[in-house]
């Protein structure tokens, strides 16, 4: 035992030797310098290798679970609607992008996640594209769009997707094949036949008559006069009519203003202007009121703006007018972008999901593309706007 117990301090002595001569450096080859001969020694190193490699491994394993717990609490809200959920308008100061907003705001909210709305300057395509590649910087998991041109968009939304992000439009949308489904208010033709059969039935079937729309490039407006357009043409209950001019006001106040006056002087004979847009008829409901026209108005507006224009006599510039809710279309939008960035749905034509308090909805391929219909458009006259007014 006593040699045994020497040839340690000698190999003791011998390593100390060689760490004072090498410095540093033999602070990295130590550990194979351990001396073969230390044999009651060899046991406690194995242990203690032992030890160490058992305290690597557990500590690995903990890494290797909580890598797994972050990821899982990553991933859970993500399943319960969690994520940020962005909105683009297709400008600011419109009341019916302000209730549209309202209404995915409070769907998305209500499921946990996060919203972004982002409301353009101008209704134009490039301030939208300005919006989306802002949002595509910030990483948002889904972005609605309300298209302010039908391919215009097409570059920067297909950027988007290829980042991962879901694209989806509602109200006015874009080219399909840049989006994966489009919330529509109500059908194309529904819409066209609703308010040629207004048109018809303010004209008393004949005469002349004008559309007042947004802007030039507006795919939601522009189908519904190309629908209604059709049925002029193709039904002769309508062969009396005539279309005078599609005027554009692009959705803003003034310039919409101007243009029902534009109309008044061009046209003396006009007897009907029929606004598909909130904002124009909002506009034109005023310059006739105001100017005590002859001249009759429908269209679709907000109950809230029109309330004081809606009437059957005289006094009154619109005698009815359509429109569907914006709130519930907001609401839709939200519930949709939810559903598709947790895989709810893929956006494909027959599946289905539940929007919240709307009920269950199912994709149709409607003219090549795959949409979501809210539901008909709804008619607003005297029996009924006071109710309405304050709703929305």
């Amino acid at each position: 035992m006593k040699k045994k117990v020497l040839s340690v301090l000698l190999a003791a002595t011998m390593v100390a030797s060689v760490l004072a001569g090498c410095g540093s450096a033999a602070q990295t080859a130590a550990p194979a310098a351990e001396p073969a001969a230390a044999e009651e020694s060899a046991p406690a190193e194995d242990t203690a290798a032992a030890d160490t490699a058992a305290a690597d491994t557990a500590a690995a394993d903990t890494a290797d679970a909580a890598a797994d717990t972050a990821a899982a609490d990553t991933a859970a809200p993500a399943a319960s609607g969690g994520g940020t959920y962005a909105l683009v308008t297709k400008s600011a100061g419109n009341p019916f992008m302000e209730r549209m907003a309202s209404g995915f705001q409070e769907a998305v909210e209500a499921s946990g996640g996060t919203v972004v709305i982002q409301n353009p300057e101008a209704a134009t395509p490039d301030a939208q594209i300005s919006v989306v590649q802002s949002l595509i910087s910030q990483g948002v998991s889904s972005i609605a769009v309300d298209g302010n041109d039908a391919n215009a968009l097409t570059a920067v939304l297909t950027e988007a997707k290829d980042a991962g992000i879901k694209i989806l439009t509602l109200d006015s949308d874009v080219a399909p094949d840049t989006r994966t489904v489009y919330c529509n208010q109500a059908g194309v033709s529904q819409i066209g036949q609703t308010l040629m059969e207004a048109v018809y039935d303010l004209t008393g079937g004949e005469g002349d008559w004008a559309i007042l729309s947004a802007t030039s490039q507006a795919t939601n407006q522009n189908a519904w006069i190309d629908a209604m357009k059709s049925l002029m043409e193709s039904d002769s209950k309508y062969a009396k009519l005539n279309l005078v001019e599609v005027a554009y006001g692009d959705d803003e106040p003034q310039k919409s203003t101007d243009q029902t006056q534009a109309l008044l002087q061009n046209y003396p004979d006009l007897k009907v202007i029929c606004a598909p847009t909130t904002v124009g008829i909002a506009a034109a409901a005023k310059v006739l009121q105001d100017q005590k026209s002859s001249v009759k108005l429908t269209g679709l507006g907000l109950p809230s703006e029109m309330a004081e224009y809606i009437g059957d006599d005289d006094a009154h510039s619109c005698p009815y007018m359509y429109l569907w809710n914006p709130i519930d279309l907001g609401r839709l939008a939200g519930y949709t972008s939810i559903a598709l960035v947790d895989g709810s749905i893929t956006g494909a034509a027959g599946d289905t999901f539940t929007a919240g308090e709307l009920g269950s909805y199912t994709i149709e391929e409607i003219d090549g593309s795959t949409q979501i219909i809210l539901g008909p458009p709804f008619k607003f006259d005297p029996s009924n706007i006071d109710e309405w007014k304050s709703v929305y």
